[in-house]
């Protein structure tokens, strides 16, 4: 414990701020990056992707903080707002690519939305995620009280759902999409099994 007692002694002194900065500016950069050729002939689906990709990934990391200080006991629950934030406007880059760049229409928008499985279901952990973006701040914290951290078990569903929407993206098989929905599950079970030693819960306001 002396070790894990040590990185979370170092954790405290990390403000999570910066996480902010550094998604915006890797926004910027992958845009740029579509914008001046960077992203091979499809820079319009390569960007749609980038930004998918970055957003589960993110969304991930947020998902496994629980489980870290359960079974673990490394307490960074302080990046847990933060990294939530930044998933939600990943996501919300991805589906402006896709909207406003790649599909040009809002009668197209609603046909894929309607007909195409994967498209469904990724706008069903995006209309997941929304309400718990609007609702990352103390003020919600607050007026919300218990009702918040039962609000932001949405998050789980909205990974699965971010999970298989990815798996059928995927062209033909590729290994990839498995990995991270096999992620997603495993820190699911792992957040909902008790953990020897688990520590007491940190206060919704800190996440």
């Amino acid at each position: 414990m002396a070790v894990v007692d040590r990185i979370n002694a170092a954790v405290r002194r990390v403000p999570a701020w910066p996480i902010y900065p550094v998604c915006a500016l890797w926004l910027a950069w992958v845009f740029y990056r579509g914008a001046t050729g960077g992203l091979g002939v499809e820079p319009i689906e390569a960007l749609e992707h980038e930004y998918g990709a970055m957003a589960l990934k993110v969304l991930v990391v947020g998902l496994a903080i629980s489980p870290l200080r359960r079974h673990a006991g490394l307490n960074l629950v302080k990046f847990r707002r933060a990294l939530g934030v930044s998933a939600f406007v990943l996501v919300l880059a991805h589906l402006a690519v896709w909207a406003v760049l790649d599909v040009q229409s809002l009668d197209r928008i609603w046909a894929d939305i309607v007909k195409r499985p994967y498209v469904t279901v990724g706008m069903a952990a995006f209309l997941l995620l929304l309400p718990l973006a609007l609702t990352s701040n103390d003020r919600a914290v607050r007026w919300l009280g218990p009702k918040w951290r039962r609000l932001h078990k949405l998050t789980y569903p909205a990974a699965v759902l971010a999970g298989v929407h990815f798996l059928w993206l995927a062209k033909g098989f590729q290994l990839e999409p498995l990995i991270w929905l096999a992620v997603i599950s495993a820190l699911l079970v792992l957040r909902f099994r008790p953990g020897r030693g688990a520590r007491p819960r940190a206060a919704p306001t800190q996440g």
